[in-house]
């Protein structure tokens, strides 16, 4: 798994690409916490280049939302392709996230917020 990252306007964009399962998300995960310990506390998961996401991805999901949830910060989800979506909807976790089409509405969802 490829994980691009760029920051624009005060937010950090990650953007993983392949599969997000038990073998790939330890990666992900370190360099999360990494970020939001150094102080990230807006971030989008561009997840336009993720074709499969099995429960080991969901549990970092959820852990980015509920280390984010504060008035300073926020995480909106992006670029969904219809596995990915069909996913969090059948384990009920649509709901618990902000979900936009694409990174531009992400980004400006969170410059709102700010």
């Amino acid at each position: 798994m490829e994980i691009g990252e760029e920051r624009s306007e005060g937010t950090l964009v990650m953007a993983p690409v392949g599969r997000l399962d038990s073998v790939t998300s330890n990666e992900l995960e370190k360099r999360l916490v990494a970020r939001i310990q150094a102080g990230d506390r807006r971030l989008v998961f561009d997840m336009a280049g993720v074709e499969y996401i099995s429960s080991a991805g969901l549990r970092i999901l959820l852990m980015a939302a509920k280390r984010l949830k504060d008035p300073a910060g926020g995480l909106v989800l992006c670029g969904l392709g219809p596995s990915v979506r069909s996913v969090l909807e059948l384990a009920g976790f649509l709901p618990l996230f902000v979900v936009v089409p694409a990174r531009r509405e992400a980004l400006e969802r969170l410059r709102r917020q700010a």
